[in-house]
C-alpha cells in the first residue's frame, strides 16, 4: 500500500510574531512537512519547542536576524542540509533536504525585488533577476534527481495568477521579464507546476493579498506568488493540492497563505 505524505509551504512573515497561527495550521491541517519562508529569526531563537511538541522533531533551519530566513519542519526523517546562496550575498533564502525515499525538497524565498522594475535605478530588482538566473543554472544541472521545488517565488507568472493582468503589467511580480525568467526556470528541468495541474488556468488561485487592502476578501486583489513545482516522477505521485485561504483571516495573519500538496509514494 502506498504511504501518503503531505507537504506544506508558507511565507509566514515572522514565525515568532505569528506562532499562534502556525500552531493553529499544524493542528487543523497536520502536514507531514512544513516549509517556511521569511521566518525573520536567527537559528538560536527559532521557536523550535512548539514544533517538537506538535511532532515536528526533524528540523532544518537557515535563519537571519530580522530578515529573510527559511526552515523545514518535519514529522518524518529528513537528511542532508543544503543552503544555496542564489542571492550571492549570504542571505538566508534557501534550505534543501532529502527524504528517505530519495526525493529532495528545495525550499526557496525569492527576493521581492523592490518597487520599480528597472535594475538601473532599483538594484533590488536586478538582484532578483540575477537570483533567478542562478536558479536556472542550478536547475538545468539537476539531471534525473526526483525533486520538489517550493516556496515564495514572488512572481505570479500567468495572466490568471493576478487580479488584473492589465493593471499589474508594470508592477514587480508580474512584469514580462520576471514571467519570462520564471518560464525559463520551469523549462530548464521540465518542472510541473502542481497548483495549475490541479487547478488548471484560468481558474482563480491566489496565495497573497496585500495588507494595504481594507478588506482583502471583498476586494480580492490577489496574486499567486507561492508555488510548488516538482519533477514529473514526483508529480505523478501527487494526489491533491489546495490553498488554505481561510488563514488570511486568522488573527495577525501573514499576507501569504499556506499551500499543501498530498502524495501517495
Amino acid at each position: 500500500m502506498p504511504q501518503t505524505l503531505s507537504i506544506a509551504s508558507w511565507n509566514i512573515n515572522s514565525v515568532r510574531a505569528r506562532i499562534d497561527i502556525v500552531e493553529r495550521f499544524l493542528t487543523e491541517e497536520a502536514p507531514d512537512i512544513l516549509c517556511l519562508q521569511e521566518t525573520k529569526v536567527v537559528n538560536e531563537t527559532f521557536p523550535t519547542d512548539m514544533f517538537r511538541r506538535m511532532g515536528y522533531v526533524h528540523q532544518v533551519l537557515n535563519g537571519q536576524r530580522m530578515h529573510h530566513g527559511v526552515a523545514i519542519m518535519s514529522k518524518v526523517p529528513i537528511h542532508e542540509d543544503d543552503r544555496f546562496d542564489w542571492q550571492a550575498n549570504g542571505e538566508a533564502r534557501h534550505v534543501g533536504i532529502r527524504l528517505d525515499n530519495g526525493v529532495r525538497i528545495e525550499n526557496v524565498y525569492v527576493p521581492a525585488g523592490g518597487d520599480v522594475p528597472d535594475r538601473a535605478i532599483n538594484p533590488k530588482f536586478g538582484q532578483k533577476l540575477d537570483f533567478l538566473e542562478r536558479m536556472i543554472q542550478w536547475s538545468s544541472e539537476l539531471e534525473d534527481k526526483p525533486t520538489i521545488l517550493t516556496g515564495d517565488f514572488n512572481i505570479a507568472p500567468m495572466e490568471c495568477d493576478v487580479w488584473s493582468h492589465k493593471q499589474l503589467l508594470n508592477v514587480v511580480s508580474h512584469t514580462a521579464i520576471e514571467c519570462e525568467l520564471l518560464g525559463r526556470l520551469q523549462d530548464s528541468n521540465n518542472w510541473v507546476d502542481i497548483g495549475r495541474k490541479f487547478f488548471p488556468a484560468p481558474q482563480r488561485l491566489y496565495t497573497w493579498w496585500s495588507y494595504r487592502a481594507r478588506d482583502w476578501a471583498e476586494s480580492d486583489r490577489g496574486r499567486r506568488l507561492d508555488h510548488m513545482w516538482m519533477t514529473q516522477d514526483v508529480a505523478d505521485k501527487a494526489i491533491g493540492h489546495r490553498v488554505v485561504e481561510p488563514a488570511r483571516s486568522w488573527t495577525k495573519p501573514s499576507d501569504h497563505i499556506p499551500i499543501v500538496t498530498e502524495f501517495a509514494f
